[in-house]
Order: C-alpha cells, then structure tokens, then sequence
C-alpha cells in the first residue's frame, strides 16, 4: 500500500509533544508493510540531524518551510495582517493558525500526486492538515483524518476552567468559526479517527451521522520499561510541554493549590515540574518552596523512576494523555483528573487514583505515601493495562486496518 502522511508538524523526535508521539510512532508503525511518505513542515528548532534522523523511518521524506509571516515585520502591519487572517477565518470558517501554516508548494504537491494516482491513500495527522484535502478528493482516493482533539472542545472546556489565555478571542472563534469548521471539514474524509470515546461523543454532536473510529495512543515499552523497584520517599512528577496552556494551568493549579496543603502533613514534599520550554509562568513556580523546574531533561522515564506519585491534575482538554500512559508504562502510580484519565479504565482493578478537587489529591497523594502496597497495586496495574491495550503496536495495526478498508 502506498501511503502519503500529511504532518503540518514536524513529528521528530518523538518527545517533542503528543502530535509528535503519535504522528512518529503511526507511521513507523505503517512503514513496516508499506511505502510511506511523509510531506511535513520545518518548525523552529528542528534540526538537520533531526530531519536525516527522520527519513530513516519513512520511504520518502517531503520537508517544507513553513510561511514567512510578512504581517509581523512592522507594528502597524501586524495589526491589520492580524484582522485580516481573522476576516479570512471567519469567511472560510478555518481557524487562522491553520491558514498561517497553509503553504501552496505542498497544497501542489498533494493535487498533483492525486492527479497522477500515485497513493492509495492520504492521511492527515491532526486535523490542521486537512486543508490540503479537497472534497472531490474522497471520490479518487481514500483520505483519513487522524483528529487528536476536537479543537472546538478543546477552546470550549479551556474557556469554562478559565484556562484561555485569551478569552475575548476564543469565544469569537467558537461562534463564528471553530463550530462551521469541523462540521465542514469532516465532510470531505472517507475515514474519520479519534483518540477516545469522549472525544467521538463530541463529534457526533456535531454531526450524528458520521462513522467515527476510537484509535487510542499507545507507549514505547523500549523507551518506558517498568522500574526495578519503589523510590519511596514524598516526591512528585508532572511531566509534559511546559509552554502548552493545558499544562501551564495544570502546574500552576496543584503548586497553588495541593502543594501547600499537602505540605502541612509531608514537609519534605517535592513537586517537580519536568518539561520542554517552561512558559514563564511555569519559572515563576520555582519561587514556592518544594516546587522544581527542570526544562528540558535527557531521558524523561529516569525522572519518572526516581518519584514516587506522578500527578496528572489537568482541568482542560480532551483525548488521551501519553504522559499517563507513559507515567503507567513506567509502573509509577498516578493520580489525575477526569482529563487526565480520559479514555481509561482505572477503577476495577484499581490502576490509578481519581482527583479533581484539592482535598481529592491531598487524599488519594496521601493514601500513596502511606501505603507501600497500594504503590505497588497501582504500579503492576498499571503497567499491565499499557502492555495490553496500549502500545503502538495495538495502535498502529488498528490505523493499517482503517487505511486498508
């Protein structure tokens, strides 16, 4: 089978973030048993090592820049470039930074390649790629969107917690584009995958007819092997990229709000913030005793060993998280939100604690302090739930079969 995988983000390497993982880990999956290519997008940062280290996965490997932005050279033209990728959004009903990374060369590329029917089959790693898709495409070949998440739900749940850091901005997209825009979009594919049960409930809203298949993420069990032993101790983990708006509410809620409280019966309480680009938000943290700020790390699943609980305390967002996943695969035990089990089955067996509310992990943190047994209970759990529901392998074999179909 002959596969062209669109990646608006650069999926390289594979612990720059959750679209990464899964984009990365799908199509090493794929190229296995078919020919991939892979047309994608250079973002800041990424370097040439990172984009030789790429084609190794892949059959061919398609890098393009990504827009100049000529609106932000001067201040005046900032603002009217600024109004009008707005007017446009709301004309098109596409959200603006899918319209800022929107590159003709590729749109080209893809136009011509269906023209000369040279793949099987398209597939759009988040949904922000599906502007390359036309809908007379889905007549000549069979297209796939790979949705992470409802960017609808996504900006809706953040503006209920009060987690958008725009608030004026984001209720306009959700009435006059973000709604229209995946109603739109979803129309033009063939095959439509979610990564949870949640996040197809929320589609349906939006159009009950369509036929939606849950492909959830999966871990690395190379890179995340279960730990030798239980540090022990009083020390806390959340992990993730510290500049997106879902963690930085995330870390700020629990340093604010559980850290202190907890404190007053563990004193030597750590709370460790490990993560990629920490916002200054996330920096300003490290001011509050017991509260440690990392940055970037080598190897995520050393720090995972060393800690005791990892916390998962996300009040926005939806799909599934791979740094609970990826904290289970490690056998560490977890206590998290709603968000942050979503589309997990935790409770029988008993695989992880559920909290929302600080009193909820003060309690459940504090259960996992005092009881050397239930650490391991959540840990062997845990770790048995990723090893049978939840490794790329599992995930990738079920998106073959979608892509076969």
């Amino acid at each position: 089978m002959r596969i062209l995988m669109l990646s608006s983000t650069f999926p390289y390497p594979p612990s720059r973030g959750g679209t990464e993982i899964r984009t990365f880990n799908l199509l090493k999956y794929l190229q296995r048993n078919h020919s991939v290519t892979l047309v994608t997008q250079q973002d800041e940062g990424v370097a040439l090592s990172d984009v030789e280290e790429l084609r190794k996965y892949v059959s061919e490997l398609m890098v393009f820049p990504l827009p100049p932005d000529v609106a932000e050279k001067k201040a005046v033209a900032r603002i009217f470039g600024k109004i009008g990728r707005f007017t446009e959004s709301v004309i098109k009903a596409t959200p603006p930074n899918v319209l800022h990374r929107y590159a003709p060369e590729i749109q080209a590329l893809v136009d011509n390649y269906v023209a000369a029917q040279q793949f099987d089959v398209i597939t759009c790693e988040h949904s922000v790629n599906e502007i390359y898709i036309r809908p007379e495409f889905r007549h000549r070949i069979k297209t796939v969107v790979d949705i992470h998440s409802s960017v609808y739900s996504w900006t809706n749940d953040h503006l209920k917690m009060g987690a958008s850091q725009n608030p004026l901005r984001d209720r306009l997209y959700l009435s006059l584009i973000l709604k229209r825009y995946e109603q739109r979009y979803c129309n033009k594919f063939s095959h439509i995958v979610v990564t949870t049960e949640d996040d197809r409930q929320e589609f349906l809203k939006l159009r009950p007819e369509m036929e939606i298949q849950v492909i959830p993420n999966g871990v690395d069990l190379d890179l995340f092997p279960y730990r030798s032993h239980d540090p022990g101790g009083h020390k806390l983990i959340f992990v993730g990229a510290m500049d997106a708006s879902h963690n930085i509410d995330a870390a700020r809620f629990f340093a604010l709000e559980v850290l202190p409280e907890l404190q007053k019966s563990y004193a030597d309480a750590t709370f460790s913030i490990v993560g990629t680009r920490p916002a200054p938000e996330i920096l300003a943290l490290k001011e509050i005793p017991g509260v440690i700020v990392t940055g970037r790390i080598p190897s995520m699943v050393e720090y995972l060993h060393q800690s005791t609980v990892c916390v998962v305390p996300l009040r926005t967002g939806f799909g599934i998280k791979n740094k609970t996943l990826e904290a289970m695969a490690a056998g560490v035990p977890v206590v998290a939100s709603d968000r942050g089990l979503e589309g997990l089955a935790i409770d029988t067996p008993i695989r992880a604690l559920r909290a929302n509310q600080p009193q909820d992990y003060v309690s459940a943190i504090s259960q996992l302090f005092e009881s050397p047994p239930l650490r391991d209970q959540l840990s062997k759990n845990g770790r048995e739930l990723i090893e049978t529901q939840f490794t790329w392998a599992i995930a990738g074999k079920s998106y073959e079969q979608i892509c076969l179909e």
